[in-house]
């Protein structure tokens, strides 16, 4: 398998909101995206942007993924902020802030996957690994700060991990993405069921960050929600299993 093959899987989405709560749980992401971004209003811009970007730069071009990258850039480009007490002094472009972003889409990437179709094999977990590096390393990251194993990178994820916070801006931008006022009818429909797999595939540290209830009742029906999902969505054709990649990518073009 390579990560073309994964990549494109419909089923990665339903991970999205949680690659998003970790990188908001990074105090200089969340205050990022805080002062320079708008959930309120366009909810889903920042899963829009995310999803482009990943199919540009694994399925596009090489024309395809640098505009994706400087359109990246573009939106990066106001992000910054000065040091306080709880956070250094960042701007977007900061190596180890995109770092942590492709981090938190790989792992939640891996996340799904396995839930779904079970553990890969040590080579092919391998070679994702390595190929999952691109998504840092198409922007400003060098090649040399992703963690060169994925033992290394078990270390650096729960060094992150453990390294977490909120406070009231970024846990009012975590209500903001869980319980959308605007955008389209059917996100708001079909906002119960993203929150309740966002909050249950967060890592339980995570959920008591932002103060996300979640109970020995919950994570039942999360159990029986993964047990449908492995038996319907894998027999699903493949045209509709990458409907979504399809899709970005013809809007791109």
């Amino acid at each position: 398998m390579q990560m073309r093959d994964m990549a494109g899987e419909a089923v990665l989405i339903a991970a999205g909101g949680r690659s998003i709560l970790l990188q908001i749980a990074d105090p200089a992401i969340g205050h990022g995206i805080a002062h320079h971004s708008d959930f309120a209003s366009r909810p889903l811009d920042r899963l829009d942007g995310t999803l482009t970007y990943v199919y540009a730069v694994v399925f596009g071009t090489p024309e395809e993924a640098a505009r994706a990258r400087r359109r990246v850039d573009h939106a990066h480009a106001p992000v910054s902020g000065l040091a306080t007490e709880a956070r250094p002094a960042y701007t977007a472009f900061t190596p180890e802030l995109q770092l942590w972003v492709a981090a938190t889409l790989y792992d939640s990437a891996m996340t799904m996957r396995e839930l779904v179709y079970g553990p890969l094999d040590g080579a092919t977990a391998d070679a994702l690994y390595r190929e999952y590096a691109v998504l840092g390393t198409a922007l400003q990251m060098p090649a040399e700060l992703w963690p060169p194993n994925r033992a290394a990178f078990a270390a650096y994820w729960d060094r992150r991990v453990g390294e977490l916070q909120t406070d009231a801006a970024t846990r009012a931008v975590a209500r903001q993405l869980l319980h959308p006022r605007t955008g389209p009818l059917w996100l708001r429909l079909m906002m119960p069921l993203g929150r309740f797999v966002t909050v249950g595939l967060l890592p339980c540290s995570v959920r008591e960050l932002f103060g996300l209830p979640w109970t020995a009742g919950a994570q039942r029906r999360f159990d029986r929600l993964i047990r449908l999902t492995i038996r319907v969505y894998p027999r699903l054709p493949r045209r509709l299993r990458h409907w979504p990649k399809n899709h970005y990518l013809r809007a791109m073009r």
